[in-house]
């Protein structure tokens, strides 16, 4: 009887140890359940990357990378928006534009380049990473990514867009995108609804970049010519082209954009011979628009003549006019000096040369931001173009302001004072204004005056030599001297060893029979196609009264033929 009890008491033990653990298993597996369904729903997660080189904060904003298993986003300093479609195996890069606009480049993962995988790990928040390397336009890119998580994406769409989840990018072993925070969450991540134009890489790149830089067009498919007259009397109207000197010279009013500090300003001068064949002297200049006092400009000498400017005396006694500042003459400030090519455009069909393919056009791009403060509100643009073709050239003029940083609110220009000493270019020549052949007799002078407080002053100084023929002072290097108050500050060569380059722009330029063409050969500080850089000269002077003075042994005539030289110079100060 009392082992009969027991058997009892055993057996009812034992259907109350298989109800408790069939209810523990079922209690488990409801929070498994549970567990997992709270995790389904976590189906993102937020990944913060800051940015390092050599080790150092890189000053990028932090990236933040919004991952699922399906899709992944991120938006950059400029505003791009880039997205994985993991799915379909696509990227999208898009941007809303300032106008309102959407636009958006497709690309599929497989136009990406293929990265190497290798042995290597590394744990990174926890998660166990792999290495995989990849090489990008001679960049060396070393890639850590995990597949510990259904999470993917990558904080560059080119990078790695296919392997996971990437946590850190190196690039070149000193530069690195590092993930150092993950967050998950329950948002969804989905495409928007529509992305707007969708276009090819090139012209997406070329919209969002455009709508950053300012763009104020001067000149558009402009005529150069010899012999046409003025069409119009010169006002004081904007935005209308005004033609000079028998058409050899365009003349334009122009509202600048104000408060651009914190830019770069380049110009960007674009011209097509529609008949002249030769390389002539050109000159894309302002002239300071003087309403305070009495002074004399050029714009006096396109309405009255070039004798309206001041008479320079000379051993020689030409009639020099234009030359130089005077107590009531500003002459022009040179931006940019170029010499045309030979026929570019015009006889490109003409003439054929084995393996030389003629472009249609030449641009000429310089950087004036130095002349900056002298490139706000109404300024004259000129264009002078020394040829003597009725068909001459065709020309356009871009102004762009860059911001120094994206994104770029306008800034006031720091105060500085620009001051145009010469400027020798005739650019009346066809009204007969003189040459610059001065220098044969001559050391060119003038006198300014410098003001109080300037922490520092320089001279742009722009110089090329003519004379195109053995003996001329074109082909012939000559020493350029400059003085300040009679002591030497600076003295160079204006030489261009790399014509060459610019064959390609060359079509009408004569080819002798030792394989060398005409603009093959090197010259006085500029080639055929190209512009004659300035050069920058500090000085150390005192505020007042100083002279300057341009020495340069220029060569002699020989009988009909001649040299000349054009020379510029503004001073520029620093407050």
């Amino acid at each position: 009887m009392k082992r009969r009890l027991t058997a009892g008491v055993f057996y009812f033990h034992s259907i109350y140890s298989h109800l408790f653990i069939f209810l523990l298993m079922k209690t488990i597996l409801t929070l498994l359940i549970l567990i997992s369904s709270i995790l389904y729903s976590q189906n993102s997660a937020t990944i913060t990357y800051n940015f390092y080189s050599n080790g150092s904060p890189a000053g990028t904003p932090p990236l933040v990378l919004e991952a699922s298993s399906k899709i992944s986003r991120y938006t950059n300093a400029s505003g791009e928006t880039f997205y994985i479609d993991h799915t379909s195996a696509k990227t999208y890069q898009s941007t809303a534009l300032k106008n309102g606009d959407i636009v958006t480049d497709e690309e599929s993962i497989n136009n990406y380049p293929i990265p190497e995988l290798q042995s290597d790990t590394m744990t990174i928040l926890g998660y166990l990473c792999k290495k995989a390397h990849v090489v990008i336009r001679s960049n060396h890119i070393d890639i850590w990514y995990t597949t510990q998580t259904e999470f993917k994406g990558t904080p560059s769409v080119n990078i790695g867009p296919a392997l996971g989840l990437v946590l850190k990018i190196i690039r070149n072993g000193n530069f690195e995108i590092t993930a150092e925070k993950l967050e998950v969450s329950s948002e969804n991540i989905s495409l928007p609804a529509s992305f707007g134009e969708i276009v090819e890489l090139p012209y997406y790149r070329y919209k969002v970049t455009a709508q950053n830089y300012t763009t104020v067009n001067i000149f558009q498919n402009e005529k150069i010519n010899y012999g046409d007259k003025p069409v119009n009397l010169l006002t004081n109207s904007p935005d209308i082209t005004y033609r000079f000197s028998e058409g050899t010279v365009i003349l334009r009013k122009v509202k600048l954009p104000e408060n651009m500090g914190a830019h770069s300003v380049v110009a960007e001068l674009t011209e097509r011979s529609t008949g002249d064949a030769y390389d002539r002297t050109g000159s894309l200049f302002i002239i300071p628009d003087i309403t305070k006092d009495t002074s004399l400009t050029f714009i006096d000498a396109f309405i009255n003549g070039i004798k309206a400017l001041p008479l320079y005396e000379t051993k020689n006694k030409k009639d020099y006019r234009g030359f130089t500042l005077t107590d009531k003459y500003t002459p022009p400030i040179e931006l940019m000096r170029f010499i045309t090519p030979f026929g570019i455009g015009h006889y490109n069909s003409q003439v054929q040369v084995y393996n030389t393919v003629w472009q249609d056009s030449v641009t000429y791009k310089q950087d004036i931001t130095n002349l900056l403060p002298a490139l706000q509100g109404e300024v004259w643009f000129g264009i002078f173009i020394g040829c003597y073709d009725k068909g001459g050239h065709n020309v356009s003029l871009n102004l762009k302001y860059y911001p120094d940083d994206v994104p770029q609110e306008p800034a006031p220009v720091s105060k500085e004072w620009i001051q145009p000493l010469l400027f020798t270019t005739n650019i009346m020549e066809a009204n007969s204004q003189e040459y610059a052949t001065i220098f044969g007799s001559d050391t060119l002078k003038v006198t300014v005056d410098i003001p109080e407080g300037l922490k520092s002053l320089t001279l742009r100084y722009i110089s090329t030599g003519h004379g195109g023929w053995g003996g001329g002072d074109e082909f012939n290097k000559k020493v350029n001297y400059i003085f300040a108050d009679g002591k030497p500050v600076y003295s160079f060569i204006p030489w261009r060893d790399d014509c060459g380059m610019y064959r390609k722009y060359n079509p009408a330029s004569g080819n002798f029979p030792n394989g060398m063409s005409s603009s093959d050969f090197s010259r006085s500080g500029w080639c055929p196609g190209s512009t004659s850089l300035p050069v920058d000269i500090p000085l150390n002077l005192k505020p007042g009264r100083h002279t300057f003075s341009v020495y340069i042994p220029m060569g002699k005539p020989e009988g009909t033929s001649f040299s000349a030289w054009n020379v510029s110079a503004v001073l520029i100060g620093k407050y």
